[in-house]
């Protein structure tokens, strides 16, 4: 990929910069259900529930307790939490230099479908395992779901972006590791790269000159 004329990097979260496990959480909340039961959630598509705590649309304790309601959950909320939190893995040293690098170079964005649950263990991962205060501290502007009440793949969250910061789609990229995302991009007319295993940022910047 030529990125000569690109000035601007939009990095997706999870799966990008943070490793993830989405089946881990499957399998700890459904430890937590009375009977056997089917979570709804996974990369591709997820029960409304997920959606609402992903775009502010519920508390919390609105969450915990759909939860309880759809799967017949008997837990405490921090079982809860627990659970939820489990497939949040850890973010390799090495990623946290290249945005620190990329940031010297090009302005850059994070974009992140994600809620409060986890945007506070995601922050408890950064202060315990880095030198950094956040990681809102590793990028010009970091938008979440759930506090700009818009996710993706909805394209009204990626013209936000693109307005408030007065950004070029063809000087812009977008990275993220969900083919539904990047169609969406794309179809605003922003470059993409759809980031699969085992390629890593890492690795596809290993070829530029930073």
């Amino acid at each position: 990929m030529d990125l000569t004329q690109i000035n601007n990097i939009i990095f997706d979260l999870g799966g990008v910069i943070i490793n993830l496990d989405y089946d881990k959480s499957i399998q700890e909340l459904q430890k937590l259900c009375k009977d056997n039961c089917n979570i709804a959630y996974s990369q591709k598509e997820q029960a409304h529930l997920f959606d609402l705590l992903e775009t502010g649309a519920c508390t919390n304790e609105e969450f915990r307790q759909g939860l309880r309601e759809a799967y017949k959950l008997e837990a405490t909320d921090e079982e809860i939490d627990e659970a939820w939190n489990a497939m949040l893995l850890d973010i390799p040293q090495e990623r946290i230099d290249l945005l620190l690098e990329l940031g010297k170079k090009y302005r850059i964005f994070l974009l992140s479908n994600t809620n409060d649950i986890h945007l506070q263990r995601f922050n408890q991962i950064v202060a315990h395992s880095f030198t950094i205060p956040s990681l809102d501290s590793l990028f010009e502007k970091t938008y979440y779901s759930h506090l700009v009440g818009k996710r993706k793949p909805d394209a009204a969250i990626f013209e936000q972006i693109l307005a408030e910061n007065n950004l070029q789609k063809s000087e812009t990229l977008f990275i993220d590791d969900s083919i539904q995302h990047i169609h969406s991009a794309n179809s605003l007319g922003i470059h993409t790269l759809h980031l699969q295993p085992p390629l890593t940022i890492n690795a596809f910047f290993a070829d530029v000159a930073l």
